[in-house]
């Protein structure tokens, strides 16, 4: 069994910092962006402009018997750099897994990627016992990073 409690993936976009922060600050591009497939849509998201917020995505996926939704929690905001959030069960605190997307310029037209699955505080046993870690395979996450790209691209 691996000790692994984290995924990242990189990858250079060409496009500005603004124009993909654009898109992954709207939750509604999630479905389109998202290289595993689980999401479905968008129950309750607006723009995420700060730390605080919360975006309801609907959601579907075996490990959690079919369709479900998620609250996240956004616990980072840097416009233009950073986004990240905890995702949990609709209703529910945080369970210690979290998405984080951070944005390096490379120029004007080219920033670099980078997108992380963290699971490391995650502590729930019976959570444990439920899901087995990581939900999302690394290839899963690059298809997110080449979905982002042609997202921007259009």
């Amino acid at each position: 069994m691996s000790d692994q409690k984290s995924i990242t993936v990189t990858r250079t976009i060409d496009a500005s910092a603004k124009d993909i922060f654009d898109v992954l600050s709207l939750p509604e591009h999630h479905v389109q962006i998202d290289g595993a497939g689980f999401v479905r849509s968008v129950d309750h998201g607006d723009r995420i402009t700060g730390t605080g917020q919360t975006f309801t995505m609907n959601m579907s996926g075996e490990h959690m018997g079919g369709d479900y939704q998620t609250d996240n929690h956004v616990t980072g905001y840097e416009e233009g750099k950073l986004l990240a959030w905890q995702t949990a069960p609709a209703g529910t605190e945080p369970k210690g897994w979290q998405w984080v997307w951070e944005l390096v310029p490379q120029g004007p037209d080219s920033t670099e990627v980078r997108h992380t699955y963290d699971w490391s505080n995650v502590t729930d046993q019976e959570l444990l016992k439920k899901i087995s870690f990581p939900l999302v395979s690394e290839e899963q996450m690059e298809e997110s990073l080449n979905r982002l790209a042609a997202a921007v691209a259009s």
